[in-house]
């Protein structure tokens, strides 16, 4: 395996429940920090969502390995943050043999 190339800087985000005070509660994102990945386009489709279309993009994106159970491991239902674009994580894995790196698959949806 070729070495990733780490360009992109993206902020790890987690849910946060928090009580309402009327027996439901409220979800909010928490940055856990940054990590340098690679972002590389994989599908798409685009389907109708009442009375707007969204389009479904999914991504590989690499990022350097961290230990089980460490904060900066991703997760799935966890989230990169580049800017605006937000990359909600479905899986993870180990990228290489030598578990150097981690593929994260995400996806990004886009309402137009």
């Amino acid at each position: 395996m070729n070495s990733p190339v780490l360009n992109r800087k993206l902020t790890l985000e987690e849910p946060v429940r928090t009580p309402d005070g009327a027996g439901g509660f409220t979800q909010s994102w928490q940055a856990l920090g940054e990590l340098w990945a690679e972002i590389a386009p994989r599908t798409g489709r685009e389907r109708a969502a009442g009375f707007a279309t969204v389009s479904t993009i999914t991504f590989r994106i690499t990022v350097r390995a961290s230990p089980d159970g460490a904060p900066s491991r991703p997760k799935p239902d966890q989230r990169f943050r580049a800017g605006s674009r937000l990359f909600r994580i479905l899986a993870v894995t180990e990228a290489d043999a030598s578990a150097h790196y981690l593929t994260c698959f995400a996806q990004e949806e886009v309402s137009a």
